[in-house]
């Protein structure tokens, strides 16, 4: 069914993009348009809402952070899932539900933004004309169509007084980008926050019944690259407006900071900063704050041109994937002192991953862990505005494969701390716990991931630029009373003052990635039913003397709305010969697009000091042969070594 209509389509005067098409990778400096007056008159377009017979696609379930498949598959072009309206139904899906929860009115205003990755800009088109074929009336793209997932839900939060409704995000977050690569789509709800399980659970069972979308047809495509303000009607009820992509993250940045103290500390010379954009989203963001905002000089940043396929380089801030950071900030590959080459560290470095929400905290010569970061971020909170004027954080979260370190943190301090199941949307019920339910107040709130997230209430995302500014934050409040020129309070010294007042949580991951989906689960059940469900006492004693003691599988009931979820990890206990106690939790990773990722983390906590020097893998490495024995994973799954140890 078509309706013929009207609509103008506003132009703006054209000027060279800073990408190239999809079709060609051609490296260039980002510089996204910040806004511009000239237009020119537009012609008048005849178009049409059209109502597109469709049927469900199989396999539409989202993951913990959106749904992601392999870019083909979005583009209706792949060997085996020929589907040409991939992403019109997966947004009718998306829309149909999210109007649902809104009481049978569909959303007024939505984001429609991405990390830059292949196929993004044809994606927002036909994400466009879908939102405007079902009545959405504003929708807000930023200009080049990129933009952090962090300023999504800033944006989204306090843009026009918070008007949005919500935001779609075209990101496969860490995976790869470009030709046989990875695409995705999320989606984040009213108060900036990812769409909890409810939503999905709802979008998945829709995706099945779906027999039509709604769409524009014949209008012309938007300029995404307008300057920041020109607006274009895709019908008489739809306008895109192109927004700029960085002023409400701003904003938020400098309520949290205190952007003249460290425009100040950046003038030291001694103090210098390396910032590794990976080619994602947030290189443009880094700049924008770092150096234009803060002062740093460009040398500050590596990679922060978006590319469509990140540049060949897997944007996953970890120490296998960020290795050229690792090596400029004097570290060896398994996170250890490089003794040849930290004497020319910079003083604190940071990567961002595709999506610019996870970060990556190394200072000279001293790689932070995730969980390590959180916990010394807490312990710090006077040196962070956004936590010491309102006292100190009310709460404190973390997933729960992620190291208890956050958990003695939050003990001395005397403040909730909760354990949540991997994926960002499980702390927004706490971040909004007040806001969205009435119920207990717990911001400003902390909360992070073992996956390198770190984000605070400032909005309802994690934020890696954030984190890089926290740690500068610590820095500058532990160098208060250092003279000019003197030498400074390093990372490593704020790290190992913060191991020997709590202790340290050796601590490390191990991914195998792109496993055969039925082994990995072969092996998961092998554990569930031998380990969770079976008789430890019959286990044989093993050379290395470190015994399994205990088995749990996972459930988390929310604090906040009272909802179950299960199924998320399987965690051995283990004791070693001294009585040291460990845990060794297994999980399949939801942020994939082909087969399963094997995820094994390791932690120990370890009270001698005279240890607290070595490498987390080193030190981990006998606990590590133990649990991969146990769970039988070489024979099962064919893999003798994990892809990345982090």
């Amino acid at each position: 069914m078509r309706f013929s209509i009207l609509a103008l389509a506003a132009v703006t005067a054209s000027f060279l993009p800073y990408f190239a098409s999809t079709e060609a990778f051609v490296p260039r400096v980002c510089s996204i348009p910040r806004g511009g007056d000239q237009q020119r008159q537009l012609s008048a377009s005849a178009v049409t809402v059209a109502e597109i017979p469709t049927s469900p696609i199989p396999g539409m379930k989202p993951g913990t952070s959106g749904l992601r498949k392999k870019v083909e598959v979005w583009q209706g072009t792949d060997d085996e899932i020929k589907e040409k309206y991939y992403v019109e139904n997966f947004i009718q899906s998306l829309l149909d539900t999210a109007t649902a929860n809104n009481n049978g009115e569909t959303p007024k205003t939505l984001l429609v933004a991405g990390d830059g990755r292949y196929f993004n800009k044809e994606a927002i088109q036909k994400i466009c004309r879908v939102l405007a074929g079902n009545g959405v009336e504003n929708i807000w793209v930023p200009s080049s169509g990129i933009m952090s997932t962090p300023a999504v839900s800033a944006a989204i939060r306090t843009r026009e007084g918070g008007s949005g409704d919500g935001g779609i995000i075209l990101t496969a977050s860490h995976n790869p980008g470009g030709p046989g690569e990875d695409f995705g789509i999320k989606y984040n709800e009213f108060y900036g926050q990812p769409a909890g399980e409810e939503f999905t659970d709802a979008l998945y069972e829709r995706s099945l019944e779906i027999s039509k979308f709604m769409t524009v047809e014949g209008s012309p495509d938007i300029d995404i690259d307008a300057p920041a303000g020109t607006t274009f009607s895709l019908s008489p009820t739809s306008t895109v407006t192109i927004i700029d992509p960085f002023t409400e993250y701003v904003d938020v940045l400098k309520q949290s900071f205190d952007f003249d103290a460290i425009r100040e500390f950046a003038k030291r010379p001694e103090f210098t900063i390396l910032f590794d954009g990976m080619h994602g989203a947030g290189g443009p963001f880094a700049r924008r704050v770092l150096v234009e905002g803060l002062g740093f000089p460009e040398s500050s940043l590596m990679r922060c041109d978006p590319r469509p396929d990140f540049g060949g380089c897997h944007p996953d801030p970890n120490l296998t994937y960020a290795a050229d950071l690792v090596k400029k900030m004097g570290l060896k590959p398994d996170g250890s002192t490089d003794e040849s080459t930290v004497s020319s560290a910079p003083a604190l470095g940071a990567a961002n991953d595709g999506d610019g929400d996870r970060n990556l905290i190394a200072g000279a010569g001293c790689f932070v862990t995730p969980s390590d970061s959180l916990a010394m971020i807490c312990d710090n909170w006077k040196a962070i505005p956004h936590f010491e004027t309102a006292g100190g954080p009310k709460g404190v979260a973390r997933s729960m494969p992620s190291s208890a370190a956050l958990d003695v943190v939050a003990e001395a301090l005397d403040i909730p701390c909760f354990n949540t199941p991997t994926g960002w949307k499980f702390f927004g019920n706490l971040m909004g716990s007040k806001e969205q339910f009435d119920k207990t107040d717990y911001t400003p709130f902390l909360c992070g991931e073992e996956s390198f997230g770190t984000g605070t209430d400032h909005i309802r995302e994690k934020d890696g630029l954030w984190a890089m500014l926290a740690w500068i934050s610590i820095l500058i409040d532990a160098n208060k009373d250092v003279a000019e020129g003197a030498p400074l309070v390093q990372v490593k010294d704020i790290v190992m003052n913060h191991w020997i007042k709590y202790g340290r949580h050796f601590y490390c991951r191990y991914d195998y990635e792109a496993v055969a989906s039925d082994a990995a689960n072969e092996m998961m059940d092998l554990i569930r039913d031998e380990y969770v469900g079976g008789d430890l006492s019959s286990l044989s004693e093993d050379p290395s003397g470190i015994k399994l003691v205990g088995t749990e599988e996972f459930s988390y009931t929310d604090p906040v709305d009272g909802s179950l979820t299960s199924n998320q990890g399987l965690i051995l206990f283990f004791r070693y010969p001294n009585g040291d106690d460990a845990r060794v939790v297994f999980r399949l990773s939801g942020t994939g697009s082909a087969g399963a990722t094997i995820r094994m983390y390791l932690e120990k906590f370890e009270k001698d000091q005279d240890r607290y020097g070595e490498a987390a893998p080193t030190a981990l490495k006998s606990l590590a042969d133990r649990a991969i024995g146990l769970v039988r994973l070489e024979p099962l799954t064919g893999r003798d070594s994990p892809t990345v140890i982090t």
